[in-house]
């Protein structure tokens, strides 16, 4: 259920961009996350960091988009948040708490420096994708744009955590991994 809360938002965006346009689609993009934040709390009693700063970035890009009707505010929160994603895992891995290992490290027992090279990983990811979402955003359509941002950036983040957790599977010892199964 949980998983479904997170792409709720994705997909009412979506859903409202293909019948409206971008700007009601960010006007829904907006509701949709107040709403996941919601049903959240009323579920499971709690509010993750990453879904309040994901609904501070849509709320502040939002709006200025709805604000001064101009599509490449909502296109930046894109970029933005990535980096935001990339700079708090770097930070994270030099003041020696990594994000990563904190949130698996009790499921996926492996070695510091597996760990330091997963943040690393994840950090060129995010950045690579919040270039990659500037050249998308304002050299190709926006139909592209939101197509890439619904389809093309979700399978590329699903893709890299089943490698990731492939690469910790890897790098387990032989009896943390019979706990697994």
């Amino acid at each position: 259920m949980k998983q479904l809360l997170d792409f709720l938002p994705l997909v009412i965006f979506f859903a409202v961009y293909k019948f409206f346009d971008i700007y009601v689609a960010s006007g829904a993009l907006i509701a949709a996350t107040a709403l996941q934040l919601i049903i959240t709390y009323l579920l499971y009693k709690k509010i993750e960091k990453m879904h309040l700063i994901t609904f501070a970035m849509v709320s502040f890009f939002g709006t200025l988009t709805l604000i001064f009707h101009d599509d490449a505010f909502i296109k930046w929160k894109v970029t933005v948040v990535y980096a935001m994603f990339a700079i708090a895992l770097a930070v994270s891995q030099w003041i020696n708490k990594p994000i990563l290992k904190g949130m698996l490290g009790k499921e996926l027992v492996v070695a510091d420096r597996i760990w330091a090279r997963v943040t690393w990983y994840w950090v060129l990811f995010f950045l690579s994708c919040g270039l990659i979402n500037i050249y998308v955003a304002f050299s190709l359509s926006q139909e592209t744009w939101v197509n890439f941002k619904v389809f093309g950036l979700t399978a590329l983040t699903l893709a890299n955590t089943v490698i990731t957790v492939m690469y910790l599977y890897k790098h387990m010892p032989e009896e943390h991994k019979k706990e697994l199964k």
